[in-house]
């Protein structure tokens, strides 16, 4: 009876999709065709890998199989590599065929053998531009020859708070054809891809031109599947090795209903006879013919869906593309230094059988996510905030879907920092660099707690010290041993405030205060950072510059203090008053000590110590040794870093309100740089030419022989946290011109906009930009004492705590404002209602808001 109902659920399903019109898209930014290059929006889910959809509407940047691979198109001849075309037939003329994909970019003509870019021999479309509202990507094709326009829509389902439903190995690409004549005319789009299974672009070699070779496919099989609501190819390999990472499956399929026709296999690729078979084949009528046997160890699939659209009217093409590769690896990266190449495996392939069961599972809820997922970008996008800082912080959510992240079988997120064209970019969870980034903690409340459990649990012994990465597997850790980040450690503890704060979780905090409590006295231990805890860390810090600073500085004090405070808070729901008491007294000290001592009237500097005696340098006697690699009396970027964590976690000011102000007020006169073509780099270069961004460091009283290295660098994660900081200080034009600088340089022609890099593509600092939505709108949330707040303008914002989100109105009255509070996902118990400069609305009861739910108040002064 059961498979019953799931069988007549399925036909319900696919027919509902036959009769369901395309919905429309929200649009943050567009992009004209000359700013398309560089355009890649990954499509998949949380911890799957992705393949992205190009500015232009070519599929790039094949990253399905545990690894990186930027640029990697499966393929050595890129007329073979996966793509989409178009067939037409209009009566009475004669049929045509393209592929969907925009002109080619005039850097793309010069080659060795006339092959530069993918797909270098393919009719194209004429026009192209692309809009983008993450995680939704559309690309627009017209053309001067064919009297059609084409629409490529590509998403994967996002969905705050839902972890499983933006957790799925799937791209859906839907091909929105318009016929532009006053005549109905016959249409076919067919998705083609060879079978790659094996090949993830690791195992490679050199011809005599230099050509990459890519090599590891082996007897792989193409199966023509269908059900009642699917069909497609389905792919697999009976020669590649099941341990080996690129083992796995794929699945080309389509729910549409019309003429639905295939190809296993092409004719054996003599003279790239492949490729022409079936473009004969295909644009003869628009139709596929089968082949009864397979050739090459990675046959050609090919699926073709033919519809009559009639004059002047639009018909949607929608294909998926389903991925299943279980044999993740440990941190294969020279990074970590005890790699020894073990299948860690992937959390998602424990939801699904294969890439076919993926979409079969799946399919029948898509529309559904689809909508979710809208709900949210438009209630995102219509927020009353500045444009840039949508853009900024919506965009750089897909480095939480990039090979950056993923998640373990137990369900633990992990981290790369970043990752290089072909492998991942320092290993660990490093706590200094996901320091930084707010998105997980306020979108996906879960996740961030499994990262704060991994550092607690797997990389905290118990005297207090935090690794400053994570082995694999996580176990492996309780007999290891790594170096300890004085800001990394300090940062995790207000980050495991700050989820025990948005969960309200009072048994989490309960289970994990032990180590909590270890990791904060950690820096009191004998020659440590604070070792006679007076709120100063004369000791040596490793920290995110990847040096070890010597003596007090601002950039480790402030995060010092926020631990500090949120361990006092952390200890008094613990019923700890003695260690509350301590920390509050250390700190109270400490942060006196630092205006006094560190604050020079116009920012806060460093005072270097020798690294045996942890005595002060006296830098005015030349004859003084300065310790490399430090930063003195350098203006750093995010001196007050720890402040921004301060304010996003609720935890008050650290430091005096005005020197705190006065220093970012600084960092914008020193360190904004209006043209970089004037400034002398020796390392990497993020911002370029006539560019403008914040400076590492500037040195206003002369710059240390040897500073520490990163001084003349630009790096977006660290200008995030300052502009914000400058949000959060009222210094709002500055703040808004640092982002909007950051943005200007990823405008699709010159750099990607889903891909601010740092150490690597998709950094995970970056996703600090999160944090300017958070300043704009003021808001708070305390699962503990169920209340929220917020400091803004009147008009709609979004907000988010991770488990729940929707919009707040504010409108204001002459003495009174009116507050419309409602909830779109998730449930939210509030107890109290804040609105700066208003008595605070307490709710005796309480109320739980469910989907769909609000609440309307007035607010008095």
């Amino acid at each position: 009876m059961r498979q019953f109902f799931h069988f007549f659920g399925m036909l319900l399903f696919a027919a509902a999709l036959q009769a369901q019109p395309a919905r429309e898209w929200p649009v943050l930014k567009h992009y004209d065709q000359d700013h398309l290059l560089n355009i890649a929006l990954p499509l998949g889910g949380i911890g799957t890998g992705t393949v992205s959809l190009g500015g232009r509407g070519e599929l790039r940047d094949w990253e399905i199989m545990n690894k990186p691979g930027k640029r990697f198109s499966t393929i050595t001849d890129g007329n073979q590599a996966p793509f989409f075309a178009v067939y037409v037939k209009s009566k009475d003329l004669p049929a045509q065929s393209k592929a969907l994909l925009g002109p080619f970019h005039p850097s793309e003509y010069q080659h060795y053998e006339g092959r530069p870019v993918n797909h270098h021999g393919m009719p194209r479309f004429s026009k192209a531009s692309f809009d983008a509202a993450y995680p939704f990507g559309q690309v627009n094709l017209s053309d001067d020859a064919l009297p059609i326009s084409v629409k490529i829509k590509g998403f994967n389902p996002f969905v705050p708070g839902d972890v499983a439903a933006s957790s799925i190995p799937l791209a859906v690409l839907q091909y929105e054809v318009t016929n532009n004549t006053d005549a109905a005319m016959e249409v076919a789009v067919c998705g083609t891809m060879r079978n790659f299974v094996g090949i993830d672009g690791s195992k490679q070699s050199k011809n005599w031109k230099g050509d990459l070779v890519y090599q590891g496919a082996k007897n792989n099989q193409n199966e023509y599947r269908e059900s009642p609501e699917l069909k497609g190819i389905f792919m697999s390999s009976t020669g590649v090795d099941p341990q080996n990472p690129a083992w796995g499956t794929i699945a080309l399929s389509t729910a549409d209903r019309e003429t639905v026709t295939w190809r296993r296999s092409s004719t054996p690729n003599d003279w790239e006879n492949s490729i022409l078979d079936f473009w004969d084949d295909f644009s003869a009528d628009g139709l596929l013919s089968d082949k009864d046997k397979l050739v090459d160890d990675n046959p050609m699939a090919s699926l073709a869906v033919k519809k009559s659209i009639p004059a002047r009217s639009t018909q949607t093409f929608t294909f998926y593309i389903s991925w299943h590769f279980p044999n993740r690896l440990d941190w294969n990266n020279a990074w970590s230094f005890g790699y020894q190449g073990k299948i860690i495996g992937n959390h998602y392939t424990t939801v699904y059988k294969d890439a076919w069961a993926v979409i079969a599972q799946e399919a029948p809820r898509l529309a559904e996510l689809e909508a979710r997922s809208i709900q949210f970008v438009n209630a995102f996008v219509k927020s009353n905030l500045p444009e840039v800082v949508k853009e900024a912080a919506l965009f750089n959510l897909s480095t939480l879907r990039s090979q950056t992240v993923f998640r373990l079988p137990s369900g633990h997120l992990m981290g790369w920092e970043g990752v290089m064209n072909e492998a991942g970019s320092c290993y660990g969870n490093c706590t200094h660099v996901w320091n930084y980034e707010n998105a997980t903690a306020f979108l996906f409340g879960d996740l961030a707690k499994s990262m704060r459990e991994v550092e607690m649990v797997y990389g905290t012994k118990d005297n207090g010290k935090m690794m400053n990465r994570v082995s694999l597997p996580l176990e492996s850790n309780l007999k290891i041993d790594h170096v300890a980040a004085a800001d990394g450690q300090m940062g995790s503890i207000m980050r495991f405030y700050r989820e025990w704060k948005l969960s309200g979780d009072n048994e989490w905090l309960k289970k994990h205060w032990p180590k909590v409590k270890a990791a904060m006295s950690y820096a009191w231990i004998p020659n440590g950072w604070d070792a006679n805890q007076d709120g100063v860390e004369e000791g040596e810090q490793h920290n995110t510059m990847d040096v070890n600073y010597y003596g007090p500085n601002p950039q480790m004090q402030f995060w010092y203090f926020g631990a500090l405070k949120a361990s006092a808070a952390m200890a008094k729901a613990m019923n700890d008053p003695v260690f509350a008491q301590q920390c509050e007294l250390i700190f109270a000290k400490g942060s006196k000590w630092v205006d006094e001592h560190l604050f020079n009237g116009d920012y806060y500097e460093h005072k270097i110590t020798d690294p045996k005696t942890h005595q002060y340098l006296d830098r005015s006697n030349s004859a003084t040794v300065i310790p490399e690699f430090q930063l003195g009396e350098g203006c750093l970027v995010d001196q007050v870093v720890g402040q921004y964590m301060a304010h996003i976690c609720g935890l008050g000011y650290l430091g005096k309100k005005q020197n705190i102000q006065t220093a970012l007020q600084t960092v914008m006169k020193n360190n904004f740089i209006p043209r970089f073509d004037n400034v002398f780099n020796n390392m990497r270069s993020y911002v370029m030419d006539k560019e403008s961004g914040l400076i590492m460091a500037s040195w206003p009283k002369g710059r240390l022989k040897v500073p520490f290295p990163y001084f003349a660098e630009s790096m977006s994660g660290f200008e995030y946290a300052a502009a914000v900081g400058m949000l959060y200080e009222g210094q709002t034009e500055a703040g808004l011109q640092c982002i909007q600088s950051i943005r200007d340089r990823f405008d699709g022609e010159k750099r990607n906009p889903f891909d601010e890099p740092e150490c690597g593509h998709h950094y995970a600092r970056a996703m600090a930009s999160w944090s300017a939505v958070l300043a704009l709108s003021g808001f708070q949330y305390s699962g503990v004492e169920k209340s929220m707040a917020f400091e803004a303008k009147d008009g709609q914002y979004f907000w988010s705590n991770g488990y729940a989100w929707g919009t707040v109105n504010i409108q204001r009255s002459g003495q009174s404002a009116s507050v419309d509070l409602k909830v779109l996902q998730g449930e939210l118990a509030l107890n109290t209602f804040q609105l700066k400069g208003f008595q605070s609305y307490v709710l005796k009861k309480g109320v739980l808001l469910k989907p769909n739910e609000n609440l309307k108040m007035i607010v008095q002064p």
